[in-house]
């Protein structure tokens, strides 16, 4: 069944630390699009890309939860994520009978950035948004299937590459709110957002996740992921991250209720 053409799209951000796992997270892509509901996917990827730069001898040093990107590490991340993690993703959902195409947040101009730090090299700060190719996608019936990689379109030196890696959280966060999505929805190998003691929040308002950030409890690579719902809640009005390693934990959370943490805008 062809996507709604007046249906907001659901974006799933697929965290890298899932992929690979014995899940049914692209069963549950393929059962949500035959429904005829829209979907765009983000991933991730960076153990795997960990693995291949450990293999090449180029060192890894992450700063609150992204990672630092110089040119050897680029050329790495864009061939581990735009070829291997994105081709295989696509390729299980079209083995399995949907419809994917699978991209770069750079093809169509879609995710257009700048350096905000170069003490972290080739990473993109976002400066623009263009959701002309997802819409395209969506309407001839394909999930689109995007790796966070942007464009360097922004104050790029003539000698830097045209190329930058961007946090996944974030770019998911931002699609979701460029698209004007109907959720947001982080499959993780977390339950959710835990506190010290290790038990889960199970809804948020954007105030008490930005407490979380602030006060340290979120940290490392949840930094990212709470930003994004904060910044999905706000065109959303909610955003989640759950336990995607349990059984059609994508469509449980999307007929309801969430088994994992909301992010809302009015809680």
């Amino acid at each position: 069944m062809p996507a709604s053409k007046t249906a907001k799209p659901i974006v799933v951000k697929i965290g890298g630390s899932t992929l690979g796992s014995e899940d049914t997270t692209m069963e549950d892509l393929v059962a949500l699009q035959k429904q005829g509901k829209p979907v765009v996917v983000i991933h991730g990827g960076g153990k795997i890309i960990t693995d291949w730069l450990t293999k090449m001898g180029v060192p890894t040093t992450f700063v609150r939860g992204e990672r630092v990107t110089d040119k050897a590490s680029l050329d790495v991340v864009n061939a581990v994520l735009s070829g291997l993690v994105n081709k295989d993703l696509v390729s299980q959902i079209n083995n399995i009978g949907g419809k994917a195409v699978g991209i770069c947040g750079a093809d169509g101009g879609m995710v257009q950035g700048s350096v905000a730090n170069k003490e972290m090299g080739f990473v993109g700060h976002t400066e623009r948004v263009d959701v002309s190719l997802i819409e395209v996608l969506l309407k001839a019936g394909y999930i689109p299937v995007i790796s966070p990689l942007s464009l360097y379109s922004h104050d790029r030196p003539e000698s830097a590459p045209g190329l930058l890696n961007n946090n996944a959280d974030i770019i998911a966060g931002e699609i979701a709110a460029a698209v004007g999505a109907s959720r947001l929805i982080f499959l993780t190998d977390v339950p959710g957002i835990l506190d010290k003691q290790g038990k889960m929040f199970g809804e948020l308002s954007v105030k008490e996740a930005e407490d979380l950030i602030t006060s340290g409890v979120a940290g490392g690579g949840m930094i990212p992921k709470v930003r994004a719902c904060i910044m999905a809640a706000a065109t959303t009005g909610s955003a989640c991250i759950i336990d995607g390693r349990k059984p059609h934990a994508l469509i449980k959370d999307i007929e309801g209720p969430t088994s994992g943490t909301v992010v809302k805008a009015n809680k």
